[in-house]
């Protein structure tokens, strides 16, 4: 016997099935109506919380509602990308996205959430770069100085590092296993605490974010042998980069905005299209570059691909070096 489907079932089910994705798309034209929440996983002050402020400021002005920091520092920031992760897709929770993101895919083997699948990409902020500093004691003035310097006391210098899986110490890592030496890492409860004892000559190297070392340089006080962009930096223009003495070597972090996944591509756009404003605005970028950070804009797609191809970068040196999270 043929059982014809009841219409009127059939309308009603797929009706009820098509209400949150019209409500959703009446959300986005009108968007936003209310005050937006930006987590961010590190605590105040930090160059996360920096670069969140600078940019929440930017859209409360132009969209004219509040974007609202809210800073949760905690494992990484993976409380803060769980908390985004678990919200409503609906454009008004949004993620202070990180480079750490992207090293915590390798770093931690139990994480509740997958970061480039649960988070959508938004647009880009800034990136910034490291500077290899040493104490001026150390008797070497360049890259090359400093590799033979290491090949000749394996293991014996100290580089000190903000913690497992930072940037100065993945920098590091990275520097490592392209020159073929040995150093010997020493992590310390932040960038800071490595910086007093890199002036204090316990340890020799440290991978340093420009911001942190800068007035050190100028001081005196260290000592800048390269920096690890690609190509030279404005607020270091004597200092070569990296590249220059070991082809092909590049580190650098970046800032951005994620969304939980499912959020409407009209939300994005939107988001992204005024985030990339700011990125063209000459006195937007200029307070960027005063915090040694340069900002780039990208469609959401070549975000995605752009934080992909730096996962799978970053994750080979993590796993050739065995690091893991603390």
């Amino acid at each position: 016997m043929i059982v014809k489907p009841d219409r009127r079932k059939f309308l009603l089910a797929t009706g009820a099935l098509a209400v949150p994705s019209l409500m959703r798309m009446a959300q986005a034209q009108g968007y936003p109506s209310r005050p937006v929440r930006l987590i961010v996983g590190f605590a105040a002050g930090g160059p996360s919380d920096i670069s969140a402020r600078l940019i929440g400021q930017w859209l409360s002005e132009r969209f004219g509602q509040t974007f609202v920091v809210e800073n949760r520092p905690g494992a990484a920031g993976n409380l803060a990308t769980e908390s985004v992760v678990r919200a409503t897709p609906d454009g008004y929770t949004l993620l202070e996205t990180t480079s750490t993101n992207a090293w915590n895919t390798t770093l931690y083997s139990n994480l509740s959430f997958d970061f480039m699948r649960d988070i959508a990409p938004v647009a880009p902020v800034c990136r910034y770069a490291g500077v290899i500093v040493v104490n001026p004691s150390l008797p070497v003035a360049t890259v090359p100085e400093l590799i033979a310097y290491a090949k000749a006391n394996p293991g014996r210098l100290a580089m000190g590092s903000g913690g497992a899986g930072t940037p100065s110490h993945l920098y590091g890592e990275l520097f490592k296993k392209m020159a073929g030496i040995d150093l010997l890492h020493v992590p310390f409860r932040g960038g800071g605490p490595a910086v007093l004892a890199l002036l204090a000559g316990q340890v020799q190297i440290f991978f340093g974010t420009v911001s942190v070392s800068i007035d050190h340089i100028r001081s005196g006080r260290l000592r800048a042998l390269a920096v690890t962009a690609r190509t030279r930096m404005d607020v270091l223009p004597d200092v070569p980069p990296v590249g220059d003495f070991l082809s092909g070597y590049e580190a650098s972090g970046w800032e951005g905005i994620g969304a939980p996944k499912d959020t409407p591509a009209q939300i994005i756009e939107t988001l992204n299209r005024e985030i990339n404003v700011a990125m063209a605005d000459a006195g937007f970028r200029s307070r960027l570059a005063n915090l040694g950070v340069e900002g780039f804009a990208s469609s959401p797609a070549e975000l995605a691909s752009f934080i992909a191809e730096y996962t799978g970068k970053w994750s080979k040196v993590i796993q050739a070096a065995g690091i893991k999270a603390d």
